[in-house]
């Protein structure tokens, strides 16, 4: 068996191959070797992870795995070139791993062209040309980031709904301006992506917590929960 894992700075998620329906997730500040999902006790002949958590929480993947005695844990890293992908970057380090593994996925599962859109923290949308090569991205706040951002720089605002109660239309008042407007720039990206899509006839696929959100608003693409993960496979091959 495989034990798959995605160490993001909020949330640690994992999957077990070849048993369908064993994943789940916690918080990253919860890991610890009392916080230890059952799911991971069993032996496995490989572990890949995948990890933007930093240091020391990879450290301590490490140190709970061998207290398992499980085998050493593998960790993805971003490459110049890998199972087909040609990385834009100078320096391909400096590129996000989970980027890059959403990449590898979605190139392998389009067999050609794409652009693959994650909407976490940060919206990231990048494309792919049908030769494997990487024609660069765009880096831009998440929801709940262009929300913080705005707020803690315009202290007299009290945004009073949720996030999730989403709404581009013109807002009535201050605080339905500031979050309507936050809705609206979101939904304006969805459809220039599309758009471009459109003439570009790439492959879309979508990721990352707001993923569904983007994707019922975009009417097209394929929504891939686990893509980051996916990438494991073909860049720890």
């Amino acid at each position: 068996m495989i034990l798959e894992i995605d160490a993001g700075n909020t949330f640690i998620k994992w999957r077990v191959l070849e048993q369908n329906g064993v994943q789940g997730k916690l918080l990253t500040r919860e890991l610890s070797e009392q916080s230890i999902p059952d799911s991971w006790l069993q032996k496995f002949s490989k572990i890949r992870v995948t990890s933007v958590a930093g240091k020391e929480i990879n450290l301590q993947l490490k140190a709970i795995f061998q207290s398992l005695e499980q085998v050493e844990p593998l960790f993805a890293k971003t490459t110049a070139e890998q199972a087909g992908l040609k990385n834009s970057y100078v320096d391909p380090q400096r590129m996000g791993v989970d980027r890059w593994l959403a990449m590898l996925a979605a190139f392998k599962k389009a067999g050609g062209a794409c652009c693959v859109v994650d909407c976490g923290s940060a919206i990231t949308v990048d494309h792919v040309d049908h030769e494997g090569q990487h024609l660069g991205g765009h880096i831009i706040p998440g929801l709940r980031l262009m929300q913080k951002g705005l707020l803690e720089n315009t202290s007299e605002i009290l945004v009073d709904h949720s996030i999730e109660s989403f709404n581009p239309q013109p807002g009535k008042d201050t605080n339905s301006a500031v979050s309507n407007g936050i809705d609206f720039a979101f939904a304006a990206l969805t459809e220039k992506i599309v758009k471009d899509l459109n003439i570009e006839h790439s492959a879309l696929y979508i990721t990352g917590g707001d993923g569904e959100l983007f994707y019922k608003m975009a009417g097209c693409g394929q929504l891939e929960p686990d893509l980051v993960l996916d990438g494991l496979a073909w860049a720890l091959a």
